[in-house]
């Protein structure tokens, strides 16, 4: 899924073309990619169900007005002479909300969606003319529906042209869990998608969409720089070799910084036996056996957390970028410098003292309370 989203938004470098949606209940295996736009039904009045809930091929309306019947904002004063003038003042508020619907329909949309509120009567318009129509709608997510259907987000209703609507294949309202999706797929543009994740407790999709995100980071740098090594460990390992050969070859203590480099690089397939619970002593060994072989075969070897054992990661399309290995090892590298850079540290005893003297305090004034004693026999 993860794989087909970043494909979707192509060179696209906003994260947030791919929108991630929670929804408790049922499985990790339930979850889904719409190659569009997914997002939870919003706040709805009365008429809404009698709306269409699913159309082919539809005109798309993006506002960000209101569409409902509002007294006037301003501190208007109007004086009347006669009493039945008061009935065009109120006929006015009506024709103007009525107008702006009116357009709205003429437009030739089907789904029409605003970011601020659609009140009860545009509903209920709507819906006895077989439009569908959405209000107070995200504004990231209506972004992306404006970057997936190819429409524009409209300030007013006045002159719409069909330049400005967009369309997809199929819009409709579906039922995911306990929560109704309106999801747009097919989208002409195609520059966004969405992964609607499934699981059995808020702490458990919490954690699977930081892994989500961690899998969307990798595959992007992996489809930006074309080359790849072994994962699992197995280029930490073969780097861990050619350091120990190349070591053997100098004289003097830097032998011993070249090998302690390569000590500290088994740290990586370690850490990965330690996590799987596997026996990280019987492992490691294998794996030097395997990559001190002469001919090469067992260079892009590395953990295999199925079995316990080892194998090899190409085979098995376990692969890292090569880039982001390389970053890790430089940044590692710099920092283990910077540390043993620093000669001696600066401690100002005063502020010891004066720490010290506080949690003195605090400990001598808990048993000093004024309240009730223990009673005596």
């Amino acid at each position: 899924m993860v794989v087909d989203a970043v494909i979707a938004i192509g060179n696209d470098d906003r994260l947030n073309m791919i929108g991630i949606k929670k929804v408790p209940g049922g499985n990790m295996r339930d979850s889904f990619l719409v190659n569009g736009v997914a997002f939870k039904k919003t706040f709805s009045y009365a008429g809404f169900e009698q709306q269409p809930k699913k159309f082919l091929n539809p005109k798309i309306l993006l506002l960000n007005i209101e569409l409902e019947l509002k007294s006037e904002k301003e501190n208007a004063e109007i004086r009347l002479s006669d009493p039945s003038q008061y009935q065009s003042i109120v006929d006015a508020e009506w024709n103007i909300i009525y107008d702006k619907l009116d357009k709205c329909v003429k437009s030739g949309a089907k789904v029409v969606l605003s970011r601020l509120a659609i009140g009860d009567l545009a509903t209920q318009y709507f819906a006895d003319r077989d439009i569908f129509c959405a209000g107070r709608v995200a504004e990231e997510d209506l972004q992306r529906v404006a970057a997936a259907t190819g429409g524009t987000v409209q300030t007013s209703v006045n002159n719409i042209i069909d330049e400005v609507l967009g369309t997809c294949e199929v819009f409709e309202e579906k039922q995911v869990g306990n929560e109704r999706f309106n999801i747009f797929s097919g989208c002409p543009s195609g520059r966004t998608a969405t992964i609607v994740l499934r699981g059995g407790a808020d702490q458990f999709i919490e954690e699977a969409e930081r892994s989500l995100h961690d899998a969307i980071m990798i595959v992007r740098r992996a489809l930006k720089n074309s080359t790849v090594v072994a994962g699992g460990g197995a280029i930490d390992m073969e780097i861990s070799r050619y350091l120990r050969q190349h070591a053997r070859t100098i004289a003097g203590k830097s032998q011993l910084f070249i090998n302690s480099y390569a000590k500290a690089l088994e740290v990586i397939p370690r850490q990965l036996c330690d996590n799987a619970g596997f026996d990280a002593t019987d492992v490691l060994n294998k794996l030097r056996q395997k990559h001190a072989l002469p001919s090469g075969e067992g260079a892009s070897y590395g953990v295999d957390i199925n079995t316990g054992g080892i194998a090899d990661s190409f085979t098995n399309f376990v692969w890292e970028p090569s880039v982001v290995k390389s970053n890790a090892i430089n940044a590692a590298t710099e920092a283990a410098c910077l540390i043993l850079s620093v000669d001696e540290t600066v401690k100002n005893p005063k502020s010891e003292s004066a720490q010290g003297e506080a949690a003195a305090s605090a400990m001598a004034g808990r048993g000093h309370g004024r309240g009730r004693g223990m009673r005596r026999r």
